[in-house]
């Protein structure tokens, strides 16, 4: 199953009245799980690796929202998490969110042609996996944020108590979920390895090192 984006709300519309109503009515601000059809998101290689990474190192509980950086060899380059505010479910501030969370942790990608990082989403939330308003204005407030900082719109994850789900995609499992433990750290995560010891290079770093 596939899913696509609406026009891009960050367009110039036709006319201030329109503008005017957009900004008035938060409905506007909101994606379709139709809408997110055969938008180009990239596709997860290991959704499973990414989410299990993000949740142990975030921790999340429901009201939680994370968003990721991934370089194009889907490493983990930034991360951020903050608690979603008790508000009416509404696009236009979850991309000022995400917004503020990605200038904080990564620089943005303006000057790019075209964009080689990608942010993905992973939501936290009571209920069930099933698509939700509030999702859909998860949905627009991660690629009007991704625009608007010079990155590839990707996945939008949930986490619930049914598990993870990769909205759009129909890829999903139980663990993690709201109230698994963390795991370790996915591989794409992990320390580069040490280098090899033994030989005489080996033996200079030794005794460098003993100074």
């Amino acid at each position: 199953m596939t899913f696509g984006f609406a026009p891009s709300p960050a367009e110039p519309m036709s006319s201030s009245a329109g503008l005017t109503a957009a900004s008035a009515n938060p409905l506007t601000r909101m994606l379709e799980p139709a809408e997110w059809a055969a938008a180009g998101i990239p596709l997860l290689r290991n959704p499973r690796e990414v989410v299990s990474g993000l949740h142990s190192r975030h921790r999340p509980r429901p009201a939680t929202a994370i968003v990721a950086v991934l370089d194009p060899e889907e490493r983990l380059l930034a991360s951020a998490s903050f608690i979603r505010r008790q508000a009416p479910a509404d696009g236009w501030m979850f991309r000022n969110s995400l917004l503020s969370q990605l200038r904080r942790v990564i620089p943005h990608d303006l000057r790019r042609r075209t964009p080689v990082r990608t942010a993905v989403l992973l939501y936290c939330r009571e209920g069930d996996a099933r698509w939700t308003e509030e999702d859909g204005a998860w949905m627009w407030g991660l690629r009007d944020a991704c625009t608007l900082h010079g990155l590839r719109c990707g996945a939008y994850i949930t986490l619930t108590r049914d598990g993870w789900q990769v909205l759009g995609e129909g890829r999903g499992g139980r663990r993690p979920n709201v109230n698994s433990s963390p795991e370790p750290f996915a591989t794409s995560e992990a320390p580069p390895p040490l280098p090899r010891t033994g030989g005489a290079a080996s033996e200079v770093l030794r005794r460098a090192a003993a100074r």
